[in-house]
């Protein structure tokens, strides 16, 4: 009998918000989902901060013209002055956060490097694992494409890639329910879960309204290593994932 292995397959974000990290901390591998078409005002490119106490969108600029239809792992950014741009204003938004030293220098040596990317997917797996690292999570992380593709239907692909992975239990985002096919997960022998990205603690976000949605680098700069314990499934796995349901 084979030792139990959950996975979650995500799209790229670019800097995302805390629930992203908390399903990654969740499970024991985690895999990018770019091999679908990329989606315009949607989060692969873009992410919000507090700026003077409102959400402000940090977007990168990318190719689209004429290539709709291409998958995230395809799209290009659209010059290299956004990184410099993004960096000021999270210096800007953050200088006097309690947090901001301690990750200044990372994050600007991020930013640098991230430059002189030129695909989206690769500057939004740069920014993942190094955030993962600040937040001391070691799940592995893999391109779903490490399973060779052999369906074009959603829940086929999700099960197909559980199955190359040797996965017992597949843990997703909570808005895949509309369309998942759980009893295709049943018949393969998968558990399905649902994370559960209810009940998160707020902090002092110095916003006019509290945002849960913003990207983690708020959390951290206004919590510093104290980020990790406003997530839910490193101290309580079963407070992400027991709302879950398999049908």
């Amino acid at each position: 009998m084979g030792q139990d292995k959950s996975i979650a397959i995500l799209q790229s974000n670019y800097i995302p918000w805390k629930g992203y990290f908390d399903l990654i901390a969740a499970v024991d591998e985690f895999l990018i989902f770019d091999e679908v078409q990329f989606t315009r005002r949607d989060w692969r490119n873009r992410n919000k901060i507090i700026v003077q106490g409102a959400a402000k969108w940090l977007t990168i600029p990318v190719k689209t013209k004429g290539r709709y239809l291409e998958p995230i792992e395809e799209i290009e950014t659209d010059g290299h002055g956004w990184a410099e741009q993004h960096w000021k204003t999270i210096s800007h938004a953050y200088r006097r956060a309690a947090h901001f030293t301690e990750y200044q220098a990372i994050l600007e040596a991020t930013y640098r490097k991230a430059a002189n990317l030129v695909r989206l997917t690769e500057i939004n797996e740069l920014f993942l694992r190094m955030i993962a690292g600040l937040l001391d999570i070691a799940t592995p992380i893999e391109r779903a494409n490490v399973v060779p593709r052999t369906t074009q239907l959603p829940t086929d692909r999700l099960v197909e890639i559980c199955l190359g992975r040797q996965a017992t239990e597949y843990v997703s985002g909570p808005a895949a329910r509309g369309y998942i096919d759980a009893a295709k997960f049943s018949n393969a022998g998968i558990a399905l879960r649902y994370a559960d990205y209810s009940g998160y603690p707020v902090y002092e976000q110095h916003a006019t309204a509290f945002e849960h949605g913003v990207s983690i680098l708020d959390l951290l700069m206004r919590c510093g290593s104290a980020a990790r314990g406003h997530l839910k499934s490193p101290s309580c796995r079963d407070s992400f994932v027991s709302a879950a349901r398999t049908g």
